[in-house]
């Protein structure tokens, strides 16, 4: 392994870069990141007790999400990029967590929008939106948290060329976490499986099997199917 600090050998390596959430491409999003503006709603949510929140992002992670934080907020309003009348504008595939979040009393969708700007100066005290359909921008000045729950993007980019991945850049792995070259494993967030759940306690699974597996190929020193 080449790395900035040098370079390295040895007979097994494991594979944890793990995965950055899709960052949200609206203004001052970065500067309020901890502030209001957060990617983990588990982590979270719980500061957000009696809040007016937005959540960004309406795949299953998305639903799963807004759900979690009905449980604290005041009210959960989902901001989707499409009409309501288009059958694509909800990505999410798990159709009964849809239709339990969609029935909950405090969450409400915002059709056709997108977030621009995140309003406030030490903390989220608004958001501004734009109406894709007619180009027109307004605030909101009661949200005081955004969810942000649009993707995750694997840190494997060194690896292309190197290792089999998916079209997303998750590792390719057996149930052992083995990949397709001997000595070498993945695990956590920058595996397929393991990174479409981004839960640590996942990532601390593979770590464990990872672990048995590199000490059962050095006893061994081959692959055992």
């Amino acid at each position: 392994i080449k790395t900035e600090a040098g370079q390295y050998e040895a007979p097994v390596v494991i594979i944890s870069t793990g995965a950055e959430p899709v960052k949200l491409p609206a203004k001052n999003a970065d500067r309020l990141l901890g502030y209001g503006v957060s990617y983990c709603a588990t982590c979270d949510g719980y500061f957000f007790r009696d809040k007016n929140l937005i959540v960004v992002g309406a795949g299953d992670a998305g639903f799963t999400e807004a759900l979690f934080l009905t449980k604290f907020a005041n009210e959960v309003r989902m901001v989707v990029r499409h009409p309501q009348d288009d059958p694509k504008a909800i990505r999410a595939k798990d159709q009964i967590l849809v239709e339990k979040t969609k029935a909950h009393p405090k969450f409400k969708f915002i059709w056709n929008a997108v977030v621009e700007e995140i309003l406030g100066d030490k903390r989220v005290e608004g958001v501004a939106l734009k109406d894709l359909a007619t180009g027109r921008r307004y605030e909101m000045r009661d949200i005081q948290g955004v969810f942000v729950s649009i993707g995750h993007r694997p840190n494997t980019g060194f690896l292309k060329g190197k290792l089999e991945m998916d079209e997303k850049g998750y590792l390719l792995t057996d149930e052992r976490t083995r990949t397709k070259i001997p000595g070498v494993f993945a695990v956590g967030d920058v595996r397929k499986f393991s990174g479409e759940y981004a839960q640590a306690v996942i990532a601390a699974a593979d770590g464990c099997i990872a672990a048995l597996e590199a000490e059962q190929y050095l006893e061994d020193g081959r692959w055992i199917r």
